[in-house]
């Protein structure tokens, strides 16, 4: 199942003739370290949670207090995540699907139907991937906050076990502290090697 744009009529479709309608999105495709996270997430059709939008697009402050209305609400939700050491096996790509596979496979009741955020994976479950979808479909949007958090809370807790880097502040990401950090200490367990080697590539020119 696959529309090359998803719009009004097209949900109006799939919310009258599916009732367990699941959402996956992922995130922590960019940084230079930690896992990149999934979920997965079924809502009830008559959800409508004020503030759900695409979690790139929500102050922290209220990404928890959403994150917690949306886990009162939901009808099942789960998490899936693939960690540096895989990522840089599989490349991202196909940790990205892995991670939302796992989500996937992890929820109490099956889905009817799945709404993915961009991405296609193996699953005998019908999916629409939706470009954009965090930002135009409530499901994904839901999954995309939760996914959010999580891997927050995960990237703040791997600040204890390997500071030095900032990952409280940065999740990963490449600021300036956080390249600051892999010149003084080198790299983590939790760094993707794959992601550095151009800067490394770059270093070692400057000698």
């Amino acid at each position: 199942m696959k529309y090359s744009i998803y719009n009004d009529e097209i949900k109006k479709e799939i919310y009258n003739k599916y009732e367990n309608i699941c959402g996956i999105d992922e995130v922590g495709r960019g940084p230079l370290a930690g896992p990149v996270l999934a979920c997965a997430i079924i809502m009830p059709k008559q959800s409508k949670i004020e503030g759900v939008k695409d979690s790139k697009k929500i102050s922290k402050k209220n990404l928890s207090i959403l994150a917690e209305k949306i886990k009162k609400e939901a009808l099942a939700y789960s998490y899936g995540l693939e960690n540096a050491k895989r990522i840089d096996e599989i490349n991202i790509k196909n940790a990205t699907k892995s991670a939302m596979l796992k989500a996937l496979n992890g929820l109490k009741i099956k889905p009817d139907i799945c709404l993915i955020d961009a991405e296609r994976i193996n699953t005998d479950i019908k999916q629409l991937n939706i470009v954009k979808g965090d930002m135009i479909e409530y499901q994904i949007s839901c999954a995309s906050i939760l996914a959010k958090v999580k891997r927050d809370k995960i990237m703040m807790k791997f600040d204890s076990y390997y500071p030095g880097y900032d990952f409280f502040n940065n999740k990963g990401y490449g600021t300036k502290k956080h390249y600051m950090g892999i010149d003084k200490l080198g790299i983590s367990p939790i760094h993707r090697k794959s992601f550095l080697k151009k800067y490394f590539e770059r270093q070692l020119s400057l000698l």
